[in-house]
């Protein structure tokens, strides 16, 4: 008798297995999936059937979407880059650092193409109490991969190297953007909160020390309203964000500027297709209240 057809054929030179009558059975009467897309169904019957639970489900589907996706998938582009220059004075390197509230820089000599190396934020706190130190010997060696890199292949090489970011190079060899180990996870398990995410008791508004805010994308409008001493609507947005994206026409990407009743509104981070950070000066042609 001829074995019932399964929809699957095993991959060539793979050693089978035995299967038993019953498992040849109840692979007849209920095949498994035979794509990606039905594999994605299934897994979505099992959280309906309370299998699994919601959120293992987004990281399993997650893991399967990151296969599809490279490095040039889930950059950050190069004309948004936190750079450091060399040649820049120790207090506009610090400024930079404290302002962005990134942990490795991209550092370049002369172009931004031309790549020295990577710098980590606790390194630069070495110069305050060493001014002796020469900058370049706290350099790391940078990490250089192709748009076409799988995000797969690439976190293994994170995991390997123990390096957590790499610079993204286009086929003519320029600098096309950054990628970081928090970008290539955050694919599975969705975004990730670190201590420049947290929010504290003034509503999500904090002072930088050149005396600018930086507010919380989802920060209520009140809140602002309240540090600035505004009457921004709250009728129909309440947080920050939406009614910055309402007044732009769209969601607002990182490096850009939004002015609006007389604040400027200059993007410092995006997650998700959303405004995380903004960073919040008062605009020059506007008088102070």
């Amino acid at each position: 008798m001829s074995e019932p057809a399964s929809g699957r054929t095993s991959r060539p030179g793979s050693p089978k297995e035995p299967r038993t009558l019953l498992e040849r059975l109840l692979e007849f009467l209920h095949p498994g999936p035979d794509s990606k897309s039905e594999l994605m169904e299934t897994l979505a019957e099992a959280e309906n059937r309370e299998l699994i639970e919601p959120e293992s489900r987004q990281m399993l589907e997650g893991v399967l979407r990151m296969a599809e996706l490279s490095a040039g998938d889930v950059m950050v582009a190069a004309p948004r880059i936190d750079w450091l220059d060399i040649e820049a004075s120790y207090e506009s390197l610090l400024a930079t650092v404290i302002d962005t509230g990134h942990s490795r820089f991209p550092v370049f000599e002369g172009s931004r193409d031309q790549i020295l190396g990577i710098l980590l934020a606790k390194d630069l706190l070495k110069v305050q109490r060493a001014p002796e130190l020469n900058l370049r010997a706290l350099l790391r060696p940078a990490v250089f991969v192709p748009e076409s890199k799988g995000l797969n292949e690439l976190l293994r090489d994170f995991r390997t190297n123990r390096n957590h970011l790499a610079l993204v190079i286009d086929e003519f060899g320029n600098t096309a953007g950054l990628l970081t180990i928090e970008d290539v996870l955050e694919e599975i398990v969705g975004e990730i909160e670190d201590e420049f995410d947290e929010r504290d008791a003034d509503g999500g508004v904090y002072t930088l020390a050149d005396g600018s805010q930086r507010v919380a994308g989802d920060a209520q409008v009140d809140a602002v309203n309240e540090a600035f001493g505004l009457t921004l609507p709250v009728e129909d947005f309440d947080t920050i964000g939406g009614l910055i994206a309402h007044e732009h026409g769209r969601v607002p990407r990182r490096g850009e500027t939004v002015v609006f009743q007389g604040l400027r509104f200059t993007v410092m981070l995006t997650r998700g297709g959303a405004v995380r950070w903004f960073k919040v000066t008062r605009d020059a042609a506007e008088p102070t209240p």
